[in-house]
C-alpha cells in the first residue's frame, strides 16, 4: 500500500479521531480536493473508488493521471477513461466458488509443473465462500426436512465439499461459511462486512483504514450496496483476477441518481417498492451505470429495505444500487452485532471523509435523476418471465389470462384461450404419502426446531433420507395457472424482517380465520439466515407458518436458483400430458424460463406475505383484490383485507429482529460448532491438488500446453458457421443452466456412460467443477428457442438446445455439433438480440462458449457481466449499430460469417461483418467491438484473463 513520500499526492494522508479519542490515518478525499475542487459535487459512489485510486496510487498499475481523471468526473462526458478499482475483499459463493477454486488449484499444477512455488499462486486479498447453494427441497412439509435436506445435501455434495476443505488449508486467506447458515449475501450483509478496514501488513502505531469494498462472483452482490459498500457481481474469471492482485478495470460509469420521496402507504411493502424501482430502471436503460439513491424518502427508508432495492441492481440492469452512509447504518451496524469500536470506526471515518449522510436534492451531480413518490407504490408481483415486468395484484388475474394465448414473442403462453378453464384429474387416486396437513404443533416445538439448527442436529432420520416427492391427496385436479410451487425464498426478501414477519402475521390471521393451503401446493420456506427464524420464533409466528406448510426446507438460496426439488410425478405427468401453464410464486429476485422448475411455465416474484396468499388462493386467476383468498370456518368467505398486517403490527415485532447478541452469538458457531455433518468431510491436504478421478471435480483445461509467451492469434477468422440465432434476453440461464440435468441431455448421457444413476445427477449448478459436464451443458436450458429451427405449424417454436449442422442442414445437440465443427476446424458464431447475458454473473455461460469453439457473440445488446466474462473467456463480443440486427440481414443459419478486423486491436473499434450466402452472394456490415478498455485488449490477446494473471504471477 503506497503511503511515503514517493506517493504523488503524500500530502492527502491525513489523521482522523474517533469519539473516544483513537486515532486512525486516511486518505482525505478533503485534502485531495484542493487540488480537484469538484470531487465534493461528485456522487458518494464516485468518492469511494476515489479513495481507492488514491490510496492505492504506485505509479504502475494505479498511476496519478488515474485520479486526475476519475477526480474530473463530469456527470455526462464521453466514458473513455479506464479505471484500475483495488477492492478490499471477495465473496463467493459455492456453485461460482468451486470452478474459481478448481482454476487456482489448476494454476498452482502449472506453476509446479513449470518449476516455480505453488504459493506464487495466493489470494492477496481475504476471500469469503458461503456454501447456500446446493440445498434442494426434497422435502417440505414436516419438521424432518431441514435435516434430511441436510443430509440429502451431503450425500451428494461430498466430493465438492472435500475439494473446498482442500481449499482452505492450502490457501492462507480463504475461509468458508458451512451449509446451513444462509445465504452469502445475507451474511455478508450482516456478518462479513465490518466499515473499515486496515491492512493486516499495516504495522504503523496508528493504521491507515479504509472504506469496505468487493466484488462477488454472484450478481446479488449489490445487496452490500443497501451499507453503503461499492461492491458489485462479477465472473468468477474476474474476481479471480481481483484475488491475485489485480485491480478490477471498468470504464468510468453514468451516476443516474434517484430521488426517493414521500413513504410507502399501508400495506405496502419492501418488495413492492423495489419491483417498482426494477420497473422503472430498466425502462431507463441503466446497464453498466452506477444508480445511487438519495433524497428524503431514500433517508427514511430501513436498512433492510435499502439493501432489498441494491440486491436486485443486476434485475433493472445496473451495475450498482447504491444507498450512502448515515445513521439508519450506523444503527444497523449495532443492531447486528458490530463491537462498539467497530461502530465508533465506522462513524468516525465517513464523517472524516464527508462521505456521513443521505445527500439532499441538488447536492450532488449526477448523470440524470430519476424520482419517485414512495406514496404511489402499490402492491405487485412481477413475471411470468422476467423480473422488470411488474404487475399490479389487482391486474394480476386478467394479466395471467391474457398472456395464456399471446404468442411466445409477445411473452405469452401461444394457448387456445378454451383451454384456460379446463382441469385435469391426477393419474392416481390413492392417499398422499404424507399428508399435506400436519397436526398442530406443540408450543415447544419452533424453539427445538431453531436449536436443531443451532446445534447442528444430525440425528439418523426414521426412514431413509431417498427423494420422494409427495403426491396430493385423491379427488386432486390441476388446471392452468395453479400455483403448484409457493416458496418464501432468496436474498432478496428474507433478509427483511419486515416482510418475513409480515408473512409469519398473515400466516397467523389465516390460521386463525380456518384458512389453508390448497394440496396441490408445494410449500417451503428457506431464509437467509438463522437469524430470521429466531425472530420469527420470539415473535410465536413460526408456528403459523408450518401449519399452512411454510416449514423450514433449508437455509440457502432454493427456489430462486432452481433448487425448489421435484413435483410430485402424477403432477409432472399431467402437466406434460396436457401442456399446462402450471405456476409458481416465490419471494425471490430471478423468474427466468425454465430456472424455478422445468416444467413450470409461469413463474411469478411477490413478497413474503403475498407467497402466502397464494398458496392458499392456489391458483394465480383468483383476483385478490376483489375475490375472497379462501373460505375459513363455518364456511365464510376470507380476503386478503381480512389477514393482511397493519404496519404497526410489523413495526411492534420489530424488535425481535435487531438483537445484536442473537447476531454474535449465531456467527460465532461458524468456527465453533460448524456441524457434525461438514467435520465430518475429510479433504485431501498438501498445498498442490492431486485430481482424483471425479465426475464433479476435474482439471479445467483452459490452461492445457501453457507457456508463458502468449500465442500471437489474429482475432479475426474467416468462413465461420453459425451455431444458433436467438432473440432478445437471452440470459445466462439459457446459456448456461443451474438446474436439473435432463437424461437424455449430453451432460446426461455422459454422466450415465461414467455411471452415474439418474437419482444421483443432481443439477448443473452443483457440477460446475467438471468442464465434461458444464461444455455438454451449454446452450442446454429445455426452455431456449434456437431461431434457426424452424416453428411448427401451429407457429410454436421449439426449445431446448439444438441446432442445423452444415452442411448437410442436420438437426442435432450443439454440443455435438459444435464438437463435430471443431474436429473439422470450423470456427463458430452465436448471434443474438437485445441484452444478451441478462442474468446470474455465471462464468460457465463465457466458459461454456469458449470450449465449444464459438469464436464470437453479435449482438444488439449485451448485459455488463456477460460482456466481460466473454473477452476474459478470449471470445470476442461484437454489436450491432444503429437498427442492424441479424433479421434486417436476413439470416437463417446457412450462411458463412467472415469477422474482418483492419489493423491493431482497439478498445470499441469498428470490425467488419462479412455475410456469405448459400447462393455465393456476400453483404458487409460494420459492427462495434465490445473490448472495452485497453486491459481487456490485454487479456484477449493472452487468451484470456486467466492465462494473462497467471503469467504475470509466474514471471514475478
Amino acid at each position: 500500500m503506497a503511503h511515503d513520500a514517493a506517493h504523488a499526492f503524500s500530502s492527502a494522508l491525513k489523521t482522523f479521531k474517533t469519539a473516544s479519542g483513537k486515532s486512525g490515518k486516511f486518505w482525505s478525499l478533503k485534502e485531495l480536493a484542493k487540488a480537484y475542487p469538484g470531487i465534493e459535487k461528485l456522487p458518494v459512489s464516485i468518492r469511494i473508488i476515489l479513495e481507492s485510486v488514491l490510496r492505492n496510487c504506485d505509479g504502475q498499475k494505479v498511476t496519478a493521471a488515474h485520479i486526475a481523471e476519475l477526480a474530473h468526473w463530469a456527470p455526462n462526458a464521453e466514458r473513455t477513461d479506464e479505471i484500475p478499482f483495488v477492492v478490499t475483499r471477495v465473496v463467493l459463493q459455492d456453485f461460482t466458488g468451486v470452478p474459481l477454486l478448481a482454476d487456482l488449484a489448476a494454476m498452482r499444477s502449472v506453476a509446479a509443473a513449470l518449476g516455480k512455488s505453488p504459493k506464487t499462486i495466493e489470494p492477496l486479498v481475504p476471500v469469503d465462500l458461503v456454501v447456500d447453494h446446493s440445498v434442494m427441497v426434497d422435502y417440505y412439509g414436516t419438521p424432518k426436512a431441514l435435516d434430511l435436506n441436510m443430509k440429502l445435501e451431503f450425500q451428494r455434495n461430498n466430493e465438492r465439499y472435500q475439494f473446498m476443505k482442500w481449499g482452505m488449508q492450502a490457501f492462507d486467506t480463504f475461509r468458508v461459511v458451512p451449509p446451513g447458515f444462509g445465504i452469502v449475501h445475507q451474511v455478508n450483509l450482516e456478518y462479513f462486512a465490518r466499515g473499515v478496514y486496515t491492512s493486516p501488513n499495516d504495522k504503523g502505531d496508528v493504521p491507515v483504514y479504509y472504506p469496505d469494498s468487493l466484488v462477488g462472483t454472484d450478481s446479488h452482490t449489490t445487496m452490500i450496496n443497501g451499507i453503503g459498500v461499492v461492491g458489485w457481481g462479477v465472473g468468477g474469471i474476474e474476481a479471480e483476477a481481483a484475488m491475485l492482485g489485480q485491480p478490477v478495470y471498468m470504464l468510468t460509469p453514468d451516476v443516474v441518481g434517484f430521488e426517493l420521496t414521500g413513504k410507502l402507504r399501508e400495506g405496502v411493502t419492501a418488495t413492492d417498492l423495489v419491483l417498482y424501482v426494477t420497473a422503472i430502471l430498466r425502462g431507463e436503460k441503466v446497464v453498466g451505470k452506477f444508480v445511487e439513491f438519495f433524497g428524503p424518502g431514500a433517508g427514511s427508508i430501513a436498512v433492510p429495505d435499502r439493501a432489498t432495492i441494491g440486491n436486485m441492481a443486476p434485475e433493472y440492469g445496473a451495475t450498482m444500487g447504491f444507498f450512502p452512509v448515515d445513521e439508519m447504518t450506523v444503527a444497523y451496524f449495532k443492531g447486528t452485532g458490530r463491537t462498539d469500536q467497530e461502530v465508533e470506526l465506522f462513524e468516525a471515518y465517513y464523517k472524516a471523509q464527508g462521505l456521513f449522510g443521505m445527500p439532499a436534492p441538488g447536492e450532488l451531480n449526477y448523470t440524470k435523476i430519476v424520482r419517485l413518490d414512495l406514496g404511489t407504490v402499490t402492491p405487485s408481483l412481477a413475471g411470468p418471465k422476467r423480473p422488470q415486468d411488474r404487475i399490479d395484484l389487482g391486474h394480476m388475474s386478467t394479466k395471467f389470462s391474457e398472456l395464456f394465448s399471446k404468442p411466445n414473442e409477445a411473452n405469452g403462453f401461444n394457448q387456445p384461450a378454451n383451454k384456460l378453464r379446463m382441469r385435469y384429474p391426477l393419474a392416481h387416486d390413492g392417499v398422499s404419502v404424507e399428508e399435506k396437513e400436519q397436526p398442530p404443533t406443540p408450543a415447544g416445538a419452533p424453539r427445538e426446531v431453531v436449536e436443531m439448527v443451532a446445534n447442528r442436529s444430525t440425528k439418523a432420520a426414521a426412514h431413509s433420507v431417498a427423494s420422494a416427492p409427495k403426491a396430493p391427496p385423491s379427488g386432486v385436479t390441476i388446471g392452468n395457472g395453479d400455483v403448484l410451487i409457493a416458496a418464501i425464498t432468496s436474498c432478496t426478501n428474507t433478509s427483511n424482517p419486515s416482510v418475513m414477519l409480515a408473512a409469519g402475521l398473515l400466516a397467523k390471521k389465516a390460521v386463525l380465520a380456518g384458512l389453508t393451503v390448497k394440496p396441490h401446493v408445494k410449500t417451503s420456506l428457506a431464509p437467509g439466515s438463522r437469524i430470521v427464524t429466531d425472530y420469527l420464533v420470539k415473535a410465536d409466528l413460526l408456528q403459523y407458518l408450518e401449519k399452512l406448510g411454510f416449514y423450514l426446507a433449508g437455509y440457502g438460496c432454493t427456489t430462486c436458483i432452481g433448487n425448489a426439488g421435484d413435483l410430485s410425478p402424477e403432477i409432472n405427468e399431467v402437466i406434460s400430458k396436457n401442456d399446462l401453464v402450471g405456476a409458481a410464486v416465490l419471494s425471490g429476485n430471478r423468474n427466468f424460463e425454465a430456472r424455478i422448475h422445468p416444467n413450470l411455465k409461469a413463474n411469478f416474484l411477490a413478497s413474503p406475505p403475498l407467497v402466502v396468499a397464494y398458496a392458499i388462493a392456489g391458483n394465480v386467476m383468483v383476483d385478490l383484490m376483489t375475490q375472497p383468498v379462501g373460505k375459513g370456518k363455518g364456511g365464510k368467505d376470507v380476503y386478503l383485507g381480512d389477514i393482511w398486517p397493519t404496519m404497526a403490527e410489523i413495526d411492534e415485532n420489530l424488535r425481535h429482529a435487531m438483537d445484536a447478541k442473537s447476531f454474535r452469538k449465531n456467527y460465532e458457531q461458524i468456527k465453533e460448532n460448524p456441524g457434525k455433518l461438514w467435520s465430518s468431510i475429510k479433504g485431501v491436504s498438501g498445498q498442490v491438488y492431486d485430481w482424483p478421478e471425479s465426475t464433479y471435480i476435474a482439471e479445467p483445461p483452459f490452461f492445457a500446453g501453457f507457456k508463458m509467451k502468449p500465442h500471437a492469434a489474429d482475432a479475426g477468422f474467416k468462413s465461420a458457421r453459425v451455431m444458433a440465432l436467438f432473440g432478445d434476453s437471452i440470459t445466462t440461464d439459457h446459456i448456461s443452466p443451474a438446474g436439473s440435468i435432463k437424461e437424455s441431455s449430453p451432460a446426461g448421457i455422459w454422466l450415465k456412460a461414467n455411471g452415474v444413476k439418474k437419482e444421483d445427477f443432481n443439477s448443473y449448478g452443483s457440477r460446475r467443477g467438471n468442464h465434461d459436464v458444464m461444455m455438454r451443458g451449454t446452450f442446454a436450458n429445455v426452455r431456449i428457442k434456437n431461431l434457426m429451427i424452424a416453428p411448427d405449424d401451429k407457429g410454436t417454436q421449439e426449445e431446448g438446445g439444438v441446432t442445423r449442422f452444415q452442411p448437410g442442414n442436420e438437426k442435432m445437440f450443439i454440443y455435438d455439433a459444435a464438437m463435430k465443427y471443431i474436429e473439422l476446424g470450423v470456427p463458430t458464431v452465436v448471434f443474438g438480440g437485445e441484452e444478451y447475458g441478462t442474468g446470474s454473473s455465471r462464468d460457465w455461460a463465457a466458459k461454456g462458449t469458449q470450449l465449444l469453439g464459438i469464436k464470437a457473440v453479435i449482438a444488439r445488446s449485451f448485459e455488463r457481466i456477460h460482456r466481460a466474462n466473454l473477452v476474459g473467456m478470449g471470445v470476442l463480443p461484437l454489436q450491432f449499430r444503429g437498427a442492424d440486427s441479424w433479421q434486417t440481414l436476413g439470416l437463417t443459419g446457412d450462411e458463412r460469417i467472415d469477422v474482418v478486423i483492419g489493423g491493431e486491436l482497439k478498445p470499441q473499434m469498428d470490425v467488419k461483418l462479412v455475410v456469405h450466402r448459400p447462393d455465393n452472394s456476400h453483404q458487409e456490415v460494420t459492427v462495434r467491438l465490445r473490448i472495452d478498455t485497453p486491459i481487456e485488449v490485454d487479456y484477449y490477446k493472452h487468451g484470456g484473463i486467466l492465462p494473462f494473471v497467471l503469467r504475470q504471477l509466474l514471471a514475478a
